[in-house]
């Protein structure tokens, strides 16, 4: 399980075991399905179809297991208006238009190892969207700080919020399912028949269900919330954040694996699975421009 991965992490974050490779290299492998699919979107497009794409292209190289199955948002769906229920997160036949956002987000199961992923872009210029995606970076910052300073995770969530006010933008994780911000991740036995139940794997569900209630049990929860059973410290194991950010019909999000462990080190207590990905050098080639 993902807490075993972290209890032999090394001093340098550089030199990973070998479990914490695998879900490294998974998160690559659904970032990389992001940018090809992303590259191939134009006018036209539908938001099934940009799931299915994602979905072939991770099949092709060999996942056949899932979190969830990808989905696709377009426009100010990126931004979750006038969400109520669940059906409503799945891919739909709005048509992606020029200067529209869009936001791919798939959770694939490979060799065992699982990624759930979230990429922001946009069909051409867009300022509005520019600005949202610039200033998630203070998000990804807080989060770690915050983690390594073992605050309550309810508390972590609250304070992100508060930037996101003060940055003039809307919570828009509060619109998923019990408004979970993370939730953990783990390995899963590999099956040759892997079936689903409304998008989501089932062996994935079991491992989340078997955390959730030896989460009950110890007085942690492997959800990430705003309410009370989220009102303990960061539990060792690896964690899918996602912070998503809304202005007037247009969402940003990043949504990747962080790393928590019970060292007494800061920098080892926790940290991003992975620095080398599409938002952080972003974010990177701004400072230096």
């Amino acid at each position: 399980m993902a807490s075993a991965a972290v209890s032999a992490v090394s001093a340098p974050q550089s030199e990973l075991t070998a479990q914490l490779r695998g879900f490294r290299e998974v998160q690559r492998l659904a970032y990389a399905c992001a940018e090809a699919v992303a590259a191939q979107l134009k006018p036209g497009v539908t938001e099934r179809e940009a799931a299915r794409m994602q979905r072939d292209w991770l099949r092709e190289r060999g996942v056949k297991d899932w979190f969830h199955l990808p989905f696709a948002w377009f426009g100010d769906r990126t931004a979750f208006v006038n969400f109520r229920v669940p059906l409503q997160f799945f891919p739909t036949n709005r048509r992606l238009e020029a200067g529209m956002p869009f936001i791919l987000d798939m959770a694939p199961v490979h060799k065992g190892f699982t990624a759930d992923i979230g990429y922001s872009g946009c069909l051409g210029l867009n300022p509005v969207h520019d600005k949202l995606l610039s200033d998630l970076e203070p998000h990804r910052e807080l989060i770690l700080r915050e983690v390594r300073e073992r605050r309550p995770l309810r508390e972590i969530y609250e304070d992100v919020e508060r930037l996101m006010t003060r940055q003039g933008y809307a919570n828009r994780h509060r619109a998923y399912p019990f408004g979970v911000i993370a939730h953990k991740v783990d390995r899963v036995k590999e099956r040759r028949w892997s079936p689903h139940l409304f998008g989501f794997g089932t062996q994935s569900l079991k491992g989340l269900a078997s955390d959730a209630l030896h989460g009950h049990r110890e007085g942690w929860s492997p959800l990430w919330s705003p309410y009370t059973f989220s009102d303990h410290p960061p539990q060792p194991g690896l964690w899918a954040v996602e912070p998503h950010l809304g202005f007037r019909g247009t969402g940003v999000k990043f949504e990747e694996i962080l790393v928590v462990t019970d060292s007494r080190d800061p920098e080892q207590s926790a940290f991003w699975l992975d620095d080398d990905l599409p938002h952080v050098r972003r974010w990177a080639e701004e400072k230096s421009a």
